[in-house]
C-alpha cells in the first residue's frame, strides 16, 4: 500500500500529524508512506524513520518571487514530483484549500481514494473548499484533540481503530548524541517563552520568579524573531542562570527540545516537540483551549492553565520541581 499524507504547515501541525504514520505502521507494515509539507519542516519529519520521501513544498518562499522564472520552474518541479507516483490513498490532514490543491494534483491508482476532514475543529482555520478535492470526507466532533483528528480520520479510511496513546515515531536520546557549542554539558531547563500571539504568552515577571526559583540550574533562552530575542534579552539580564541563545536553526531546536531536562513552554509549536520527545514538560495555557493541544499522551508532561486562566507561579514551579525529580 502506497499512501501520501498532505500536512504542510505549520510546525505544531506538522508534528500533531506525526503519530498518524505508527498508526499505518503498525496496523499496515509494509505501507510505504510519503509525506508533503514545507521545506522548514523538513528536517523535523525526517527524524520518522517510518517515512519514505519528504516531498518539500515551500509555498511560503514562492509567494514572494512568483513572477520569477526559477520560481516558476521550482513550482512545476514541485508538481512533477508530486506526480512521479500513484497512491492507494491519499490524506489531507489540514482542510485548507492549499492543501486540497496538492491533494488534487496527486495521481491514484483505480479505485484509489483521497480522503480529508468533512469539517473544521472550534477556532480552526478549516476552509470547506477543501472538500471538492476529496473522494472521502470524515466528520469528526468539532472539540477533537489536535494529534488526535487526523489519526482518527486516517483510522477510519483504513479500518482501524486509533485509540493507543500518541507514538511520533521520534529517537530517543543517546549519550553518544553530538551536543552542539552552545548547549551546557549539564542538565538545563529551556523557556519556550515566545510565540506570534502576545495573548498567548506568559508574564515576563513570571518567567524571572520561576528561573529564580529553579536557581542554579541553567536556563536556556531560544528566539526566533527580533521581538522575542529582545524578550530573552531582559530575561537573560534578570537571572544570571540564563544565557541567551544564538539563533537556531529547525534541527537545533529540536535538539534543544529533545536533550532538556526540563521544557517550560507556552501553548507553541516548539513546546509541544519538547513534549512529543516526552521530554518533561510543563505546558502554560492563558489565551488559547487546553483540550486542543494539550500533551496527553505521557506522565512527562503537565498542562496548566486554560484560555484566560493563566497558571500561577506557585503551579509551574510546582509541576517543575514534580518533573524534575521524578525524571
Amino acid at each position: 500500500m502506497k499512501i501520501l499524507l498532505v500536512r504542510v504547515s505549520s510546525l505544531g501541525d506538522v508534528l500533531h500529524n506525526m503519530p498518524i504514520v505508527a498508526d499505518i505502521a503498525r496496523h499496515y507494515p509494509d505501507a510505504q508512506i510519503d509525506w508533503v509539507v514545507e521545506e522548514g519542516y523538513v528536517s523535523l519529519v525526517r527524524l520518522n524513520g517510518r517515512v519514505r520521501n519528504i516531498i518539500p513544498f515551500a509555498l511560503r518562499r514562492w509567494r514572494k518571487s512568483l513572477g520569477k522564472p526559477e520560481t516558476r520552474a521550482e513550482i512545476k518541479a514541485f508538481f512533477r514530483t508530486l506526480r512521479a507516483e500513484q497512491y492507494d490513498f491519499v490524506f489531507d490532514t489540514q482542510g485548507l484549500l492549499k492543501t486540497g490543491i496538492i491533494m488534487g494534483a496527486a495521481r491514484v491508482v483505480k479505485g484509489g481514494q483521497k480522503v480529508g476532514l468533512a469539517n473544521g475543529s472550534e477556532g480552526s482555520g478549516y476552509e470547506g473548499i477543501s472538500r471538492f478535492f476529496h473522494t472521502k470526507s470524515i466528520p469528526l466532533d468539532p472539540r477533537t484533540h489536535a494529534v488526535a483528528r487526523g489519526r482518527l480520520v486516517v483510522g477510519a479510511a483504513l479500518g482501524y481503530d486509533a485509540n493507543t496513546p500518541a507514538d511520533f515515531g521520534l529517537p530517543a536520546v543517546s549519550p553518544s548524541d553530538p551536543r552542539p557549542d552552545w548547549m551546557p554539558a549539564g542538565p538545563y531547563v529551556v523557556y519556550f517563552h515566545g510565540t506570534a500571539r502576545d495573548a498567548k504568552k506568559w508574564a515576563p515577571a513570571s518567567w524571572i520568579e520561576l528561573g529564580a526559583a529553579l536557581a542554579p540550574m541553567a536556563i536556556l533562552l531560544p528566539w526566533g524573531s527580533a521581538k522575542e530575542k529582545a524578550e530573552a534579552e531582559a530575561l537573560a539580564a534578570s537571572l544570571p542562570n540564563a544565557r541567551l541563545l544564538p539563533k537556531l536553526s529547525m534541527a537545533d531546536a529540536v535538539l534543544l527540545a529533545r536533550h532538556a531536562a526540563l521544557a517550560v513552554g507556552v501553548d507553541t509549536g516548539l513546546t509541544h516537540i519538547a513534549a512529543a520527545f516526552t521530554t518533561p514538560t510543563v505546558e502554560i495555557y492563558a489565551d488559547s483551549p487546553r483540550w486542543k493541544t494539550e500533551g496527553n499522551w505521557s506522565p512527562k508532561i503537565i498542562n496548566l492553565g486554560d484560555r484566560g486562566t493563566p497558571p500561577s507561579v506557585a503551579e509551574v514551579l510546582a509541576a517543575a520541581r514534580s518533573l524534575l525529580s521524578a525524571h
